[in-house]
């Protein structure tokens, strides 16, 4: 008996002692991984960082010599339709991603002009029938080396196959297969390293695809979790605690509730944006995008938990907390959007806040360690389907008059699908308090029909006119206090700000236009301080990096995504791409397909 408790105790303590030092290496990779966001040397992640600031603290380019920029060099990836992300930029390599059929090519700083190693997958083709709008990729995510595997380079592929790379070699690690394109599930969101994770979400919701967020092991590619968005509880992961501090929210059982019968099965709210995460918190952010179909008539409820922001523990997947902005959907608002973390006086007291620019219209500003929300304020003044949100229960005031049920024909619904805010990485000065935001000035009319579920098919069940907004363009910039509201700046742009902003402390903001320029604009006043024709349009994002103590600004070219498939694929129909071709019909007159990317330097 006593040799029996022996064998216990050492076999308890050794299993403490190895998950203790598993929790250790962990939170180890999760620390070199920050700090490595955090010099200027490199750009490791989509997001620059972990809070998604997409800011940096480099003046040598700065709002007084920006005008002296000039192409330092360029890189051909070979690959048409549209480019969307960025590269990464990893101890004086470059990691250079591309749409289908997703080739990565790692080049030196130091030589340029020479691949160092390039990955071309080998992929079914068939992905590019069931990918929604151009066969897009958010991009690359890096991890350092571990104890159990080499600095890693991950890549989602179209076809469902999330790929670890070795990222001084090319050598394929491990893959796994994390979406049925079958099912009409694709894979175009970058993945993100947490710790040891790699998080990876799921494309499909015009398909009828059930969305969920899966987290796997860097070493081995083995899932360590998996959370959906709609279903039963145990599906959702919801903590025990769930919305405790927010119970109006909603708590538990409703992601079975707010559906009729088996929608949920087929319901979307799929995650194909951008990730946040806190390491004090160790809470994870993102958003759950669109109900399916987009026909609102076939599903009643609130078709829960789509259209919600998650705070989420990065260790289980549980859920700490929910917030549903779109109940009901009825305009395919896919609430996938940045997520961007900060720091700010709220009510006298300093306080961890999200933010997150909605395709609704709506910023949303809420406490990222309960959920409690803050603030909700239009992007524009010119959004019309909500008049507001009540902030203490959290719900949009609607007005009827541009809801989408069948027996109403909804005319001037702004904005329109596309959002006025979409896949655009946006950028954060903590230093101003001020989040600059590229956006869509899209509205729409909107004419829904019936329609059957089939597997791998489109399931959307409404035909779409879009055009400009009431200012007379389809993009805008704006300078914003996410706390108070208050846009201290906006200009115009022809075409939407497809791709987001990046800003520095030497007063500028970067972005990329549709037609195909890259811009700066001073950050105080918005003023347009330099500007570059490129040879293909832009819809991905602007990075900023040093090497050999010189500051360097990068950008894709590569015109598509959804604003350019019109362009892309020579369609004529306005109502084809999803009403994206009759917005965007003027675009081929300024810009053609090709990709790649350019750097800039003085």
């Amino acid at each position: 008996m006593q040799i029996s408790r022996f064998a216990k105790q050492v076999s308890t303590t050794a299993l403490v002692t190895a998950a203790a030092l598993a929790v250790s290496q962990s939170a180890q990779a999760n620390k070199e991984l920050e700090q490595m966001s955090k010099q200027n040397t490199n750009w490791v992640m989509q997001t620059k960082d972990y809070g998604s600031t997409h800011f940096s603290e480099m003046i040598d380019i700065n709002a007084n010599n920006v005008k002296n920029l000039k192409v330092a060099w360029s890189f051909s990836t070979g690959v048409l339709n549209g480019h969307e992300g960025g590269p990464l930029v990893v101890d004086g390599i470059m990691y250079v991603h591309t749409p289908y059929p997703n080739n990565v090519f790692a080049i030196s700083l130091d030589e340029p002009d020479k691949i160092l190693w390039q990955f071309k997958p080998k992929q079914n083709p068939a992905a590019r029938a069931v990918a929604c709008c151009d066969v897009v990729n958010r991009g690359l995510a890096y991890a350092p080396a571990g104890k159990d595997y080499p600095a890693t380079i991950f890549l989602n592929q179209l076809d469902g196959h999330v790929v670890a790379i070795n990222a001084k070699t090319g050598e394929v690690l491990w893959k796994m297969e994390n979406s049925d394109i079958a099912m009409g599930s694709t894979l175009t969101i970058a993945p993100f390293v947490v710790k040891d994770k790699v998080i990876v979400g799921t494309s499909g919701a015009e398909l009828g695809v059930r969305g969920y967020a899966t987290a796997y092991n860097i070493k081995d590619g083995k899932q360590a979790w998996r959370v959906y968005a709609t279903g039963p509880d145990e599906d959702i992961k919801l903590s025990k605690d769930f919305n405790s501090a927010n119970p109006h929210y909603g708590q538990f059982g409703l992601g079975l509730k707010t559906w009729e019968g088996d929608a949920w099965k087929i319901g979307g709210g799929t995650n194909w944006g951008w990730y946040a995460y806190d390491s004090d918190l160790e809470m994870l952010y993102y958003g759950s995008g669109n109900p399916a179909p987009w026909n609102e008539t076939m599903r009643p409820g609130d078709n829960k938990w789509t259209m919600t922001i998650w705070g989420r523990d990065v260790n289980t997947g549980e859920a700490k907390f929910g917030y549903q902005k779109t109940p009901h959907d009825e305009w395919d608002y896919a609430g996938v959007n940045y997520m961007g973390l900060s720091e700010q006086m709220v009510d006298g007291k300093m306080t961890k806040l999200l933010t997150h620019p909605d395709r609704n219209g709506l910023v949303y500003t809420l406490n990222r360690e309960n959920g409690s929300l803050v603030n909700a304020f239009k992007i524009d003044d010119t959004v019309n389907w909500v008049k507001k949100v009540d902030l203490k229960t959290g719900l949009p005031i609607r007005d009827p008059e541009y809801s989408t049920h069948m027996d109403h024909q909804a005319t001037g619904i702004c904005p329109s699908a596309m959002g006025y805010h979409n896949q655009g990485i946006e950028s954060y000065d903590p230093n101003k308090k001020l989040f600059f935001m590229g956006t869509n000035h899209i509205c729409m009319d909107w004419e829904p029909f019936m329609l059957p579920y089939r597997a791998g098919q489109f399931f959307v069940g409404a035909t779409l006119n879009m055009y400009p907004g009431p200012k007379g363009t389809l993009g805008q910039v704006k300078a914003m206090n996410s706390v108070t509201g208050k846009m201290e700046w906006e200009v115009q742009e022809k075409f939407a700000v497809w791709g987001g902003t990046t800003a520095t402390a030497g007063d500028l903001v970067f972005y990329g236009t549709l037609d195909g320029y890259i811009k700066a604009r001073h950050s105080k006043t918005g003023e347009e301080l330099w500007k570059f024709k490129l040879p293909s349009g832009v819809i991905g994002h602007p990075i900023t990096y040093k090497h050999n103590n010189k500051q360097y600004v990068a950008i894709y070219y590569g015109v598509g995504g959804w604003p350019g498939v019109g362009l892309v694929f020579d369609l004529a129909d306005p109502t084809a791409g999803l009403g994206a071709v009759g917005a965007f019909k003027e675009l081929a007159h300024y810009t053609q397909m090709g990709g790649g990317v350019m750097v800039f330097a003085l």
